[in-house]
């Protein structure tokens, strides 16, 4: 079968790969529809972050079940499903929390090969996500949305939920790559009355807009924090969502709020520091880390986009086919496109 894999920092190539198979009773084998290239995969593309070469690339996909292990129960050949980057037991202390990221049984190196025709997935019934119905009963913008589910939205969904946006709040999103966007959609979601979205780049503000933005804010470092004080009368923001990871955005992130009010960061970080004492003098609270992308998917995200609640699929503006991974990295890291959606197969 095809798959993509890194070659160098700048390099991705598409290889013929062994099919996967079933390894453990609880496994299932997806035949991959779509998948696409996160933010984070930038970093190791970029060489900022280390990764092996000759891997295998890839943590967001939907797809079509084709094979389960016998011990798999609540899952069937047929099925559409939501395969994110975690991969939660459904057992643990962490999962029964709701924090399946941080599954004390999750399978080492798992987050890789989505980017590919099949793929395996252990702890099928509790890790994937069924999507319910007749999967060629939906159309290319519905599955669009679902991909988003994988991670990207539940990344904001989490962000939002960390930040602890409640109705009628001020919210403040830094970044305006796709987990951004994720963010002012969640924060529109939980209730926010105003949203200001961080980005100077008029197609990304353009769908924050959409998404639920009220105003949009080009500034960085000080200028940013006097333009979220001077919107919000001195005061600061009810809640702050960090998505970039880097160290200028948390610096500027933990400035904005008000006295007793949160960040939620979800930004992967990247020679980010965070000074502390400046949280205690000002009662600001710090949450958040990677999502529990099922959990979230299941209570709250996968029935709003099948509600029509919300169309987080409009992010992916740029489409490619699997032999193009190439020009989906470059075209991302570009910003010629917000996020680049992977077409792999057909329903």
């Amino acid at each position: 079968m095809k798959a993509a894999v890194f070659i160098e920092p700048g390099r991705m190539e598409v290889h013929e790969v062994p099919e996967p198979r079933i390894e453990k009773p609880d496994d299932a084998i997806v035949r991959v529809i779509k998948a696409c290239v996160c933010g984070s995969d930038l970093w190791w593309f970029r060489g900022i972050s280390q990764r092996q070469h000759g891997s295998l690339t890839g943590h967001e996909a939907i797809g079509i079940i084709d094979r389960i292990g016998e011990d798999v129960r609540t899952l069937k050949p047929g099925d559409l499903v939501i395969v994110p980057f975690t991969h939660g037991c459904g057992r643990c202390a962490a999962c029964r929390a709701g924090f399946e990221a941080n599954c004390t049984n999750a399978e080492p190196g798992g987050n890789a090969g989505y980017q590919a025709e099949a793929m395996r997935s252990p702890k099928a019934d509790t890790a994937l996500v069924k999507v319910p119905g007749d999967p060629k009963s939906y159309g290319d913008a519905v599955l669009n949305s679902l991909l988003t589910l994988a991670d990207v939205m539940a990344t904001g969904y989490h962000a939002a939920v960390s930040a602890e946006v409640k109705p009628g709040d001020t919210a403040v999103v830094f970044g305006d790559g796709a987990v951004g966007l994720s963010g002012v959609l969640s924060a529109r979601i939980l209730g926010a009355s105003r949203i200001i979205a961080m980005s100077r780049h008029e197609d990304r503000a353009a769908i924050a807009r959409e998404f639920g933005a009220t105003d949009i804010v080009p500034e960085r470092g000080n200028a940013a924090v006097n333009r979220v004080l001077e919107l919000t009368g001195g005061s600061g923001a009810d809640a702050v969502l960090e998505c970039v990871g880097s160290a200028q955005s948390i610096e500027t992130a933990v400035r904005v709020g008000r006295p007793g009010s949160t960040v939620g960061r979800v930004g992967v970080p990247h020679d980010a520091h965070i000074d502390v004492d400046a949280l205690f003098w000002r009662n600001i609270g710090l949450k958040g880390g990677p999502a529990s992308v099922a959990t979230y998917d299941r209570d709250v995200l996968l029935p709003a986009v099948l509600s029509g609640m919300i169309d987080p699929g409009r992010m992916f503006t740029g489409a490619f086919d699997l032999d193009r991974v190439q020009d989906a990295y470059e075209a991302m890291s570009e910003r010629r496109v917000v996020k680049s959606l992977i077409n792999i197969g057909e329903i």
